[in-house]
């Protein structure tokens, strides 16, 4: 097959690439330049996307002897990914940016491009494993290394897109045995540090970022009376089940901590209370991805919830619906999960394959 590689200039890309082409596929190398404002260098494992990310990234195709491409999709990054996260933000929801990106870069604009000059798949260095039945359905499964399962993050790309996708790193079984097979190759990337954080803000300090963006928007902060207890300069830094850096200078009357419990932007006012208030037991998702035809129907389906990238997993019945002529994704956790903020992206496992994705609504029972 014809594959185009996405390098990032990480170790994991460059293995995946290698392995492409121990496979015998006819492999073309791509970097995504992404960031408008490319740094020289990263900070560590801060940020990506630098002009140090884009010469690895060289390296690496040079060393597997395969052409190397910079492709710069700064603009679409930017419409696509950074102005939802800032537009989420600034209606109280908590938005996951690598889960945009994954369905909006990685696997929309990359694909539509790789489909342009006649490719046949996409190889990343995600780590996940892809499944095909006898019946030549592809289910999307979770990492050999749980550790490292990025299954939760690729969840929004769909049966469609899942179909053009090749994870080469999926049936490793840790990431040190990626790093050693990287050395073994001569790439250079080897020892490289995994990037964290939001990579289009580098310096980790996403309140400033937002409050930059955004602009000062001060209101009050309120307990679950509605007396005023406190002030924000923007309901956009706070998220449900935030418990620090809420500047209230005197101390609920029982004397235990008080944690974001709900962030009304309409009003521009956020909302305190005791940890009990945090907890629920219902999550209704909309934007509902389904990933294989035996998708849970109108019946409770059992399943395994998740609402963080590397977040327990909880047991739990699903079921598929309809409200307002859109499709909901209702989940009925057998044990309480805590501080669940709308905006969260929401997936949902049968053992390891995943069942599908939705966004967890404003509106939590």
């Amino acid at each position: 097959m014809k594959v185009l590689a996405a390098l990032s200039g990480g170790v994991d890309s460059a293995v995946a690439a290698a392995r492409a082409v121990d496979a015998g596929h006819d492999v073309v190398g791509v970097h995504m330049a992404l960031s408008r404002n490319r740094d020289e260098f990263r900070s560590g494992s801060r940020g990506c996307c630098s002009l140090e990310d884009s010469n690895d990234a060289r390296r690496a195709a040079d060393i597997l002897g395969i052409p190397y491409y910079v492709w710069d999709l700064s603009d679409e990054f930017h419409d696509t990914v950074v102005k939802d996260f800032l537009s989420e933000y600034s209606q109280g929801r908590t938005p996951n940016p690598c889960v945009r990106c994954n369905e909006h870069i990685k696997f929309d604009t990359l694909l539509e491009r790789a489909d342009a000059l006649g490719f046949d798949a996409v190889a990343t260095g995600h780590y996940a494993r892809i499944d095909i039945r006898d019946d030549g359905i592809r289910e999307l499964h979770r990492a050999a290394d749980p550790a490292k399962d990025q299954s939760y993050v690729l969840a929004v790309m769909g049966p469609d897109k899942l179909a053009r996708a090749m994870f080469p790193l999926g049936e490793i079984a840790s990431k040190s045995e990626v790093r050693a097979e990287a050395a073994a190759r001569g790439l250079g990337v080897s020892n490289k540090p995994d990037s964290y954080d939001i990579c289009f803000v580098a310096d980790g300090d996403t309140k400033g970022f937002l409050e930059r963006a955004l602009g000062e928007a001060p209101g009050d902060i309120v307990d679950e009376t509605g007396a005023k207890v406190g002030e924000h300069s923007g309901a956009y830094s706070y998220t449900v089940g935030q418990r620090k850096g809420l500047g209230i200078g005197r101390p609920a009357a029982d004397g235990k901590p008080r944690y974001v419990t709900d962030v009304r932007t309409e009003s521009n006012v956020i909302v305190v209370g005791p940890e009990t208030l945090l907890t629920v037991y219902t999550l209704t998702g909309e934007d509902v991805v389904w990933m294989a035809p035996d998708a849970p129907a109108a019946e409770p389906t059992r399943c395994l919830a998740q609402v963080r990238a590397h977040g327990e997993a909880i047991p739990a019945s699903v079921t598929r619906t309809v409200v307002d002529g859109a499709e909901r994704m209702i989940v009925e956790l057998d044990q309480p999960m805590r501080g669940v903020a709308a905006g969260q992206s929401l997936v949902v496992y049968d053992g390891t394959r995943v069942l599908g994705q939705a966004t967890v609504a404003k509106r939590l029972l």
